[in-house]
């Protein structure tokens, strides 16, 4: 049976995503994290390229088909096992002077070390949106019809060297011998955005970052952010917003304990990071610290020391 902190993490959680799938929310995303569209104001994004409504639990892609189904958005296949998506959306863009279809997932993740790299996860992530094209979007061999999609990774609590970053990933051609050039479009599918948030106040940050410290982190009354969102970025509050933002607020009591008991965490990641520099064996951290010899590895291999 889950506790009460269980579930009010749960809920919480389930009105974050309600509140990123709202379309001004995902206009300034998009307009800060994507190349597409750096120079389209947010309301095109939202009243012209947005196209339907994101979907938040509702969207079950599999390999060759679509089902509807009633509690999340997954993409799965008998061997691999199943993957949640928060969010899911498709939007066209502007690119030279014609229109491009994207496929976007955004994710909210809150630890950012949970014992693998995230960013693996983030190209996964990826990876599966562009198979699960197979049926969809095109058919036997009809490559030419894929779709670019973006993987963009709110992180509500990274390290310090993180805080108050976003990172984009692509791929890029690399000519080995000759010169030869391929169009950017044929290549260019997948990428990747790393938006990691921190603890500054929002009224010291600009642009995606100031919007989402205000959402996520700032401990700030619901009018403060909605009247925020509303005079500084133009994003037209409706009810559904109003009441996501005040569910938030109400159960932020028991996040910001969470939130102390990550920094416990934290602080127990940085004693065996320092343990393993100083050539500690990993089962002696182990033993002390009351994690298994496997974590302990692997949070040293993914901050490179081991």
């Amino acid at each position: 049976m889950a506790s009460k902190q269980q579930e009010r993490k749960a809920r919480y959680d389930a009105e974050c995503k309600q509140v990123l799938s709202e379309k001004g929310i995902l206009a300034q995303i998009l307009k800060d994290c994507t190349e597409e569209f750096c120079n389209c104001s947010t309301y095109d994004i939202v009243n012209k390229y947005i196209q339907g409504s994101p979907e938040v639990g509702k969207v079950t892609v599999m390999l060759g088909e679509t089902k509807i189904e009633s509690t999340h958005v997954e993409d799965k296949s008998a061997i691999e096992g199943t993957v949640f998506f928060d969010i899911r959306f498709n939007a066209v863009a502007p690119v030279d002077g014609k229109l491009i279809r994207l496929i976007v997932n955004i994710e909210a993740q809150n630890e950012f070390h949970p014992g693998y790299p995230i960013l693996k996860r983030a190209v996964f992530y990826g990876c599966r949106m562009i198979s699960s094209q197979y049926g969809t979007v095109f058919v036997k061999a009809e490559y030419g019809k894929i779709e670019k999609v973006y993987t963009i990774w709110v992180c509500m609590e990274p390290t310090e060297e993180w805080a108050y970053t976003i990172t984009r990933y692509h791929m890029q051609e690399e000519n080995v011998v000759g010169n030869a050039k391929a169009p950017k479009a044929d290549y260019d599918l997948i990428t990747p955005v790393l938006v990691c948030l921190g603890t500054k106040k929002y009224t010291e940050l600009q642009g995606v970052l100031r919007m989402l410290n205000l959402l996520f982190v700032d401990n700030v009354s619901k009018d403060e952010k909605v009247e925020t969102l509303r005079q500084d970025f133009g994003i037209q509050t409706t009810p559904k917003l109003e009441k996501g933002v005040a569910e938030m607020c109400n159960l932020s009591e028991g996040i910001e304990k969470r939130g102390i008991e990550r920094g416990r965490e934290e602080g127990r990641k940085d004693t065996i990071l320092a343990m393993l520099k100083h050539g500690i064996p990993t089962d002696t951290i182990a033993q002390i610290v009351g994690w298994t010899n496997e974590k302990v590895r692997e949070l040293g291999r993914v901050n490179g020391i081991l």
